[in-house]
């Protein structure tokens, strides 16, 4: 008998099962495979893939083969990371030279915005547009709270689903509070692996509770002291939604910094901008100084918004001589 158990657990222990990360701690995983069945997960020594180095080896939304490490514990060891489809990162907020991958394999990013309490700045809407259409994941963006919005947040809403539906990323006003647009949003979930992703406080724990009711996430006021979103959500997750589909949950972000690339490639992931860019007098142009720019001869024609081209402008600012 206690032979035949050993050549079980080795059996077991020998056995590669394909499965998907659902949350990342760090140093813990947590893993489900095809058939549904959830694991504690660790890596197997040290990974490095497609040459890049990142704080987080594993992500949310990897798909892994795993091997039993103790069936007794639930525990599985990851043996290898298969090719990812896609993953978005940002520069790591400890290391400068380092990249933090927030997640991948999506299928599109939901940017969840806020005019008031807190108010997301355009910038960041536009940082997070510019990472995503790098590995060209389709951007939707959605503006809540709208119940607590006046004439004047209003107007601002106006003018920006005027500039960013003209460039082809779609808007949307929903109120969670009020159930107003929700059902938009569930419609555009189905069978699509979704990143979350905002500021601290713009209701994408509470948003997400509206459409998996039987999760209550942890949410949190807005601090009235600062004005800035508080954070709820520790770690990176995926959860299963009531209907085909996944959502990927991120902690708040107070900023997103861009990485991967380079000054001169910018522009490129700026939509509006890359049919004008070959009628630039230089190749490498940044449409900054340069004479004969079509990008600066655009704006000032008001084929592309004052209000991006700053973004772009301050973007590049941002970003090192050497960033790579």
């Amino acid at each position: 008998m206690a032979f035949q158990l050993l050549t079980v657990c080795i059996l077991l222990s020998s056995y590669v099962m394909q499965a998907r990360i659902y949350k990342s701690t760090g140093s813990w995983y947590v893993a489900k495979t095809n058939a549904g069945k959830i694991f504690n997960a660790r890596i197997k020594g040290i990974f490095k893939i497609d040459d890049i180095t990142s704080t987080n080896p594993v992500a949310v939304g990897d798909i892994v083969n795993v091997e039993i490490e103790d069936a007794a514990e639930n525990s599985v060891i990851i043996t290898e990371i298969t090719e990812r489809n896609n993953y978005i990162a940002r520069i790591s907020p400890r290391n400068k030279n380092q990249h933090h991958i927030i997640a991948a394999n999506i299928d599109q990013c939901l940017l969840i915005a806020t005019l008031k309490e807190p108010k997301t700045s355009q910038g960041f809407i536009d940082r997070c547009l510019v990472s995503a259409e790098a590995f060209h994941i389709p951007s939707t963006i959605i503006f809540n709270k709208s119940d607590i919005y006046r004439q004047k947040e209003w107007n601002v809403f106006e003018n920006l689903k005027m500039i960013y539906e003209s460039i082809g990323y779609p808007v949307y006003s929903i109120s969670v509070k009020n159930n107003e647009g929700v059902d938009d949003i569930k419609k555009m979930l189905t069978n699509k692996v979704t990143l979350f992703f905002g500021h601290s406080g713009v209701g994408k724990s509470t948003l997400i509770n509206f459409i998996i009711p039987q999760l209550k996430l942890q949410t949190q006021e807005v601090s009235n002291w600062s004005g800035k979103g508080m954070h709820t959500t520790t770690f990176a997750e995926m959860f299963d939604l009531p209907f085909n589909g996944n959502i990927i949950d991120t902690p708040g972000l107070r900023e997103f910094a861009i990485t991967g690339i380079e000054r001169t490639e910018l522009s490129h992931y700026f939509i509006e901008m890359k049919k004008f860019l070959q009628y630039c007098r230089f190749n490498n142009c940044l449409h900054l100084e340069e004479p004969n720019c079509a990008v600066k001869k655009a704006v000032e024609e008001k084929k592309i918004s004052l209000e991006r081209y700053i973004s772009y402008c301050n973007i590049l600012a941002s970003m090192p001589e050497d960033d790579y």
